[in-house]
């Protein structure tokens, strides 16, 4: 495929793409869906969408009341890029990491990088400095915005020649106390539909993240198929979800979906399911977004609360909802029906991909067939294949192979080999079609563990075990969980001296948390004499995958 000329003075991002026989066949836009050579995505988003609906419509709301307009936005995302090229001489192309929790001024930061040109690199707040050095040296970033209270573990990476700008603070070069002092509006660089919006990291099996390059005309893509197509959102829509804008699944859900249709995205800092069920009867949310596992959560929650009702607890009101999307893992049919029984909604449930940028098989309303993910998204196309790329018979399992209007790019990663064959980007699940042309999911085709809608590389949380002085040998899988899927169970065999207890369990768990993400660090530990392996020496993981005696989880952790 040619690209258009670049508006990128930095041409990394593009340089990095993998050679044009790897990538997965692009199919067109859905009718009366188009990408013009040139397209900033922010410009659509937000500009054009003022432009149609108003610019006193309101767009983000937080959970303390606060109220933005897509006039107010406007503002603040033109003031902040000019922040951007006037005072921290970033140039198109160049790529910025954003990192902090889910608020207004995390999705305008967002914005503003794309107005500028520039690249945005979107990081889980939580994520610790080892994997924060691992993301800034692969995609070369030089500038981070950073919410204050995120700072410590960014700094902490010690990434050479990184510049942060903190923001939401009171110091002199604080970002927002910068952007006060800039014009209100700025003239967004006129970027091609094709060049580099962002990156989104995802992990491996081997722990080394791969950067997802993503394109202008590919965060339109994904809202003008899944989101309009299927999800229909309607201008008075609020969304809420929990999936954090470092996540594709929430950037869609939360900032391009609602956007994309002139609605407004309630923006919680803390959404577990609890708060998060407050916050819809609350706020009149309508559109929701999070995985099974909470949807299951919040079951226990509105089934204790009406058990308590007697006792003058006040119920939780979920009326407000018309639209729940499930995704990040698979969603049991039973969860399903429970979900109907109590609110009388129906889940939307997909599967998406960070690769991909977001959901490509789902199903909405009477369509849907509780058990299946559902059908490929008008503009995407999926079968199941073989391990040789040759389709297999419907009824019988094979990997998961689609295509549409977004593909898969890694940046310099020899991986791309394997997630792009024959133009298909296979996605490392097994699932079956049915008859009907309904895609049923099976299991992950490899050893990546998905605990509530995280995935987790098993070998990366190994290698931080590993850097324990007591640990001699890891092995990390997944352990089949009623509430969340899988637990990340981890067989340690520890140097002689060593207690096998439970406090030994909690030092490694410690230790684990201050090197990786919180949800990555392992539930259950079993202490072993040695490892199950092969007469070569290889690990023989399954053997691990029976339950065994384990020490209880952290507190924390449940």
């Amino acid at each position: 495929m040619e690209l258009t000329p670049s508006a990128h003075t930095d041409t990394f991002s593009r340089g990095q793409l993998p050679p044009a026989e790897q990538w997965p066949r692009i199919l067109p836009l859905p009718q009366g869906a188009h990408a013009p050579e040139r397209l900033n995505a922010a410009v659509e988003l937000l500009d054009r969408t003022a432009d149609r609906f108003g610019q006193d419509r309101p767009v983000f709301r937080t959970g303390a009341g606060e109220v933005w307009s897509y006039g107010e936005l406007r503002g603040h995302v033109d003031r902040i890029a000019h922040v951007l090229h006037d005072d921290l001489g970033v140039v198109p192309g160049n790529r910025v990491l954003l990192r902090g929790p889910t608020t207004p001024w995390l999705a305008a930061c967002w914005l503003a990088v794309l107005k500028a040109g520039a690249v945005a690199v979107t990081v889980l707040a939580q994520q610790r400095a080892p994997e924060l050095a691992a993301v800034c040296e692969i995609a070369r970033i030089g500038h981070a915005l950073c919410d204050v209270r995120s700072l410590d573990d960014l700094t902490g990476a010690g990434v050479p020649g990184l510049r942060i700008t903190p923001y939401g603070g009171d110091a002199p070069e604080d970002l927002l106390r910068r952007a006060r002092a800039k014009p209100g509006r700025y003239a967004a660089v006129e970027t091609a539909a094709d060049d580099v919006a962002l990156v989104a990291f995802t992990s491996g099996t081997t722990g080394r993240p791969k950067g997802c390059a993503h394109f202008h005309r590919d965060v339109l893509a994904v809202a003008d198929t899944f989101s309009r197509e299927v999800l229909r959102p309607e201008p008075g829509d609020l969304f809420a979800g929990s999936p954090p804008l470092g996540f594709t699944f929430g950037l869609g859900g939360l900032v391009i979906f609602p956007m994309r249709a002139g609605a407004c995205a309630l923006l919680l800092e803390q959404a577990q399911p609890k708060p998060l069920l407050a916050a819809i009867g609350e706020h009149r949310v309508s559109v929701l977004f999070t995985a099974p596992t909470a949807y299951r959560v919040m079951l226990d929650v509105l089934d204790a609360a009406g058990t308590a009702r007697g006792a003058g607890a006040r119920p939780y009101d979920v009326s407000s909802l018309r639209r729940c999307v499930s995704a990040g893992e698979n969603l049991p049919a039973a969860t399903w029906h429970a979900w109907h029984r109590r609110t009388g909604v129906r889940i939307i449930n997909g599967i998406g991909a960070t690769e991909l940028l977001h959901i490509f098989i789902s199903a909405a309303d009477e369509a849907i067939r509780p058990g299946t993910t559902g059908v490929p998204v008008p503009g995407w196309q999926a079968r199941v294949v073989d391990g040789a790329g040759a389709p297999v018979p419907d009824g019988q399992p094979g990997l998961l192979a689609v295509r549409g209007p977004v593909g898969c790019r890694y940046l310099a990663d020899p991986r791309q080999s394997e997630y792009v064959r024959d133009g298909w980007n296979l996605t490392g699940d097994t699932y079956v079609r049915e008859a009907d042309g309904y895609f049923r999911y099976v299991a992950r085709a490899d050893d990546m563990i998905i605990s509530a809608g995280y995935n987790i590389p098993g070998p990366e949380v190994e290698d931080a075990l590993l850097a324990h002085p007591e640990v001699l040998e890891a092995a990390v899988v997944g352990r089949p969980d009623d509430l969340r899927g899988q637990i990340v169970a981890a067989y340690v065999v520890l140097r002689d001296g060593a207690a096998r207890d439970e406090g030994t369990a909690a030092a490694l768990r410690e230790f684990v948390t201050a090197r990786l993400v919180p949800y990555k660090c392992p539930r259950a530990f079993v202490f072993l004499d040695a490892l199950p392996r092969t007469a070569t020496g290889k690990l023989q993981r399954y053997l691990l995958r029976t339950p065994g005696p384990v020490a209880p989880p952290a507190p924390g952790l449940k």
